[in-house]
């Protein structure tokens, strides 16, 4: 388990490097940058903090002054992972636009998401090794996750009745069906390229998934 900084760690963190300003946003921003290619590399268990102090050329002090310890710093990883892609979620039109191409918007961008950012896919597959038990530290995880499920459930509701969308579907077993195939695509690339002998980067058979998944997902909503 991590120990805990000595108590001058707090002075230590306040005084910036000789030559460089004190810019603590833009130094969390780092550390957590570099943390996450620590931790993808690494796993939780496996990474350093030193490393992460070499990386950003800061002191493990202003680390642990920052986050505490190894462990809170892997969570606010975490939380800005899934901040990202509810941010760029939530600011998307959806509401403006027919259920049929909000839905068809939404896939299109989970694809994208997942298939453009391995990091994310490799952080969460390395959470559920652990079973879960850092995101259930994390109430901001929780909140900012349910954004995804109550758009979706507005975008379903407004194709019920425009009879669009069939009735009594599940706004959540819809993100999961979306979810599934977008994320085991990239999460398993190398076992499944090396199987099947297939390049799951190759533009072309992206393309294809991308559209056999949007159509996949709009016949099951169909009325």
């Amino acid at each position: 388990m991590t120990s805990i900084p000595e108590p001058d760690a707090q002075a230590a963190a306040a005084e910036p490097r000789k030559g460089r300003k004190n810019n603590p946003e833009k130094t969390r921003g780092n550390i957590l940058q570099e943390a996450l290619v620590e931790f993808v590399q690494q796993g939780l268990s496996g990474a350093r903090v030193d490393a992460i102090a070499e990386r950003t050329r800061t002191s493990k002090r202003m680390i642990y002054y920052y986050f505490t310890s190894k462990e809170q710093l892997y969570v606010e990883v975490l939380e800005k992972l899934y901040g990202d892609i509810r941010g760029i979620e939530s600011q998307m039109p959806l509401d403006e636009l027919e259920p049929v191409q909000a839905i068809h918007r939404l896939v299109e961008f989970t694809f994208d998401h997942h298939d453009q950012h391995v990091d994310f896919v490799r952080m969460v597959s390395v959470e559920n090794i652990h079973k879960g038990e850092y995101i259930k530290r994390s109430e901001g995880i929780k909140a900012t996750n349910d954004t995804i499920v109550q758009a979706l459930d507005g975008i379903l509701r407004r194709g019920v009745e425009q009879g669009v969308f069939r009735a009594g579907l599940n706004a959540l077993d819809v993100h999961l069906l979306v979810s599934s195939f977008c994320f085991y695509r990239v999460s398993n690339r190398y076992t499944l390229g090396e199987i099947f002998q297939i390049d799951l980067s190759d533009d072309q058979i992206k393309q294809r998934h991308r559209e056999m998944i949007c159509d996949s997902v709009l016949r099951y909503l169909k009325a």
